[in-house]
């Protein structure tokens, strides 16, 4: 069976304005052209049809810059939702808990699911594992994924490809096959 006959559900996780800014949320970043790769698939998922959901993360905190009245809230532009594309909000981190996702998934026999956004040790991780628990063939595309430095517990500040690397390799092959967007343009001709 070929990779589209599967019916996979591409899911763009807090593709949002908030991450262009690049001191937001820890200064320095890798994969700066993770947003245009994720916008040159979610152009090839148009052009076969194929179930596309936006997931956007909606902060309890109004000093956010992913709070709802915040303009970082917005869709980053090479991403914005057209037509009837599905829109689901979240409040914490899974793209399953309090969206109905995993309920909208099944109504539509979707069981294979291709995971971008943001970021790679974050709502990325989390929604990775849930979906791999939750028994979905979950691809996670390395390339249009992204991670920020973060503090240590020492207080030692950790390299954001540290970070990629080690949640990266945490998620492979145990919840989720991981390939580049090269590979899955491959799988989609």
């Amino acid at each position: 069976m070929d990779f589209i006959n599967k019916n996979p559900a591409l899911l763009l996780i807090d593709i949002q304005k908030a991450f262009l800014d690049k001191d937001y949320p820890g200064g320095k970043r890798n994969n700066h052209n993770a947003e245009l790769i994720c916008g040159k698939i979610l152009e090839k998922w148009r052009e076969l049809g194929l179930n596309v959901i936006h997931v956007r993360h909606s902060s309890t905190n109004p000093n956010s810059k992913l709070h709802e009245s915040k303009p970082g809230f917005e869709f980053n532009d090479y991403v914005k939702p057209k037509g009837n594309e599905m829109i689901l909000t979240k409040h914490v981190n899974s793209a399953f808990i309090g969206t109905g996702l995993d309920g909208i998934l099944k109504s539509f026999n979707i069981n294979t699911l291709v995971i971008v956004g943001m970021t790679t040790n974050h709502c990325i991780s989390t929604s990775v594992r849930m979906a791999g628990n939750l028994g979905y063939e979950t691809f996670l595309i390395n390339d249009s994924t992204a991670c920020y430095n973060t503090i240590g517990l020492d207080g030692k500040e950790i390299d954001c490809e540290v970070i990629y690397n080690i949640s990266i390799a945490n998620l492979k092959d145990e919840f989720a096959q991981v390939i580049n967007s090269k590979k899955l343009f491959k799988l989609l001709s």
